[in-house]
């Protein structure tokens, strides 16, 4: 029988060095990078150890990447390829230590020099009218429930006397189109999103679109966000009393909130499927004053672009975090997590805008996902998988996977789709709703209101 050898030369770091790596996304955060973030931080050893700075940093993304393992065994998922090699093998308490060394500022400013849009050649993809539009909103996420973790963190309330672990509050903003993360904090459940989002203003400079739901429709948080100079498409509650000050031809008003002129849009959304037919009235204000260059219909159809938050919070809590809870015990150690999860989340990001960016341009950037149940950076992770060449392949492995679970366009569909066997056996919002899918037509009216 013919046979035929393979083999690859892999170029790693010399001596306890070599454990440092991320696979294929160590492209994306080199080696000179991670030292520099340690040498800005003072956080590089001061004697090379088991475990070096450089080494822990690594280790900490990849905790994001086998969320299901522990530290142990996921270094020695980042080592399995370096057999042979005199690699040290510290102990549980060692890894522990060693993280605890590090403290949370280089992830910190690790996260801080990858936050930001992603750069596409798709601009018609994530540009609406000249303008970037982004979404703000927040999620919570549990964290271990340990003493040190609830000196700083609390139990949400609930029906039942407390939830069983402790919680937090993260809000991001988010580019739409790619859904990279442009900005992100979070702080005790106690902080409301509208006081992080006062915050998160300090990353909207002219020409970005800001989409949030009307929780964020507060006179403050407008005059916070226009003074950026930024624009805002919010929704607003109907029942709120807006002064109409000039009534536009397209139906929607001029109005003013806290001193902003804003622009008021009454729409009449309305859905029908074979089950029947729903209505319901929506009221959106936005700081695009121009009826004729920024039509009412046209930011209506925009508004449904807040959603793509939702998506990439179900990517970072479910498709990568997996519906754990963060493993840190510590204040400290949440910090570390939470920035290693978004910096993982945002490299993951860059890869899919790298691989769609290969293709023709009527490939959309929001199609690129994750496959279901683990990302797919776990399985260039696992043999180390430097690029060391000069040539830099910008769509590689993990690009490829992406290109083959490309989602398809949104279709219409004709049959029902049902859920035979539930993931829980508690049903939490109780055996009566219809989990059928609908064939299902949408119109959109705007209504003119009376005065």
């Amino acid at each position: 029988m013919d046979q035929i050898a393979v083999t690859r030369t892999v170029t790693v770091a010399a001596g306890p060095f070599a454990a440092g790596n991320l696979g294929e996304l160590t492209r994306l955060v080199p080696f000179e990078m991670v030292d520099d973030v340690l040498a800005a931080t003072r956080r590089t050893q001061q004697r090379v150890r088991l475990l070096p700075a450089r080494v822990v940093v690594y280790l900490l993304l990849a905790g994001c990447l086998f969320a299901d393992c522990g530290y142990r065994q996921m270094r020695a998922k980042l080592i399995a390829g370096l057999r042979g090699l005199p690699v040290p093998d510290p102990s549980g308490s060692a890894l522990r230590q060693a993280r605890q060394r590090l403290g949370p500022a280089p992830l910190r400013a690790l996260f801080d020099l990858l936050r930001g849009r992603a750069a596409t050649g798709a601009v018609a993809a994530v540009r609406w009218r000249g303008l970037l539009p982004v979404v703000v909103d927040g999620t919570m996420i549990a964290v271990a429930d340990s003493t040190a973790n609830l000196r700083h963190y609390v139990k949400q309330r609930c029906d039942h006397g407390g939830s069983g672990y402790p919680t937090l509050r993260l809000s991001a903003l988010l580019a739409c189109g790619t859904r990279s993360v442009i900005d992100a904090v979070f702080d005790p459940i106690t902080t409301g999103e509208t006081v992080q989002a006062r915050r998160l203003a300090r990353s909207l400079p002219a020409g970005m679109l800001l989409l949030a739901d009307r929780n964020y429709a507060a006179a403050d948080l407008i005059t916070a966000v226009t003074a950026t100079g930024a624009d805002l498409l919010i929704r607003c509650k109907t029942s709120r009393k807006l002064p109409m000050i000039r009534r536009n031809r397209d139906g929607s008003w001029l109005s003013v909130i806290g001193g902003q002129a804003v622009h008021v849009i009454e729409a009449r959304i309305s859905i029908t499927t074979t089950a029947g037919s729903h209505t319901g009235d929506y009221r959106l204000i936005t700081t695009l004053l121009d009826p004729r260059h920024y039509p009412a219909a046209d930011l209506v159809r925009l508004y449904h672009q807040r959603w793509e938050i939702e998506t990439a919070y179900l990517e970072l809590k479910s498709t990568i975090l997996g519906g754990r809870v963060l493993r840190a015990r510590t204040p400290d150690g949440v910090d570390q997590e939470i920035h290693a999860l978004l910096i993982v989340y945002q490299l993951l990001r860059t890869v899919m805008v790298d691989a769609t960016d290969s293709r023709p341009a009527s490939t959309r950037t929001g199609s690129a996902s994750p496959p279901p149940s683990t990302p797919p950076a776990t399985r260039s992770c696992t043999p180390p998988a430097f690029i060391a060449d000069t040539v830099i392949d910008l769509v590689g492995v993990i690009g490829q996977a992406v290109l083959t679970t490309l989602l398809p366009d949104r279709r219409v569909r004709t049959k029902t789709r049902m859920i035979k066997r539930s993931n829980s056996k508690y049903q939490a919002r109780g055996p009566h709703i219809d989990r059928r899918t609908y064939k299902a037509t949408t119109s959109i009216d705007v209504i003119t209101i009376d005065p």
